[in-house]
């Protein structure tokens, strides 16, 4: 019986691994496509397979993030409001499911932040205020997470930025936060195959505004 046992434990253990090498195969896929997609449609279709993939694996916040970031660019991608918005609002849809499987996960709260600072460039002189304070909530939750997320760091430093150049107040606090991020993208290591990668060109691009 023991040794019966032992075969069913093992076979278990093969049967989760072999599962989650197909969770990995199926995410790196589609996390390579959401990096390199080019057009709303692309982008949509990348969006679609995260979404079977999330329905399959209820238990992962990682289809749920990508699935966030993927709506994220197709709004960067496009200039009607209406419909901008209607991609933020899936964005933010897929983040707060996400952060009921993985409370407090600083990369899901900066994508919180990122949606209402997208929100706030759709008509900075209605939402500037409401949404911009809600962005710097996300943000400064996703920081005290994880100080060393650099991704947090920097979408913070843009949103001051952003927020000093319209009162036309100085911009050392968030260029020295920019500069911070841009070491941190080198300096912090993480090897989980799933982990989010972007943001160090978007950080390198504001760190020369910052040193004209």
């Amino acid at each position: 019986m023991k040794t019966k046992a032992t075969i069913l434990l093992l076979l278990m253990a093969l049967t989760v691994r072999a599962g989650d090498e197909v969770f990995l195969q199926a995410m790196g896929k589609q996390i390579g496509a959401v990096y390199t997609a080019q057009t709303v449609d692309e982008l949509q279709g990348v969006v679609n397979a995260l979404d079977r993939i999330g329905q399959a694996e209820k238990g992962r916040w990682e289809p749920l993030y990508y699935g966030a970031f993927g709506c994220l660019m197709m709004a960067t991608r496009e200039k009607d409001a209406q419909k901008k918005d209607g991609y933020l609002d899936q964005a933010l849809e897929r983040v707060n499911r996400g952060l009921e499987i993985s409370q407090d996960n600083s990369e899901l709260l900066a994508l919180e932040g990122f949606v209402h600072m997208l929100r706030v460039s759709v008509d900075p002189g209605s939402r500037g205020q409401r949404f911009s304070g809600m962005s710097m909530k996300a943000f400064n939750k996703a920081i005290k997470a994880d100080p060393n997320n650099p991704r947090a760091l920097s979408l913070m430093a843009q949103m001051q930025y952003g927020t000093a150049q319209f009162f036309g107040s100085s911009t050392s606090e968030p260029c020295g936060m920019a500069k911070k991020a841009l070491s941190l993208f080198d300096a912090v290591k993480n090897d989980d195959a799933l982990a989010p990668r972007w943001g160090k060109e978007m950080t390198e691009s504001m760190v020369k505004k910052c040193n004209p």
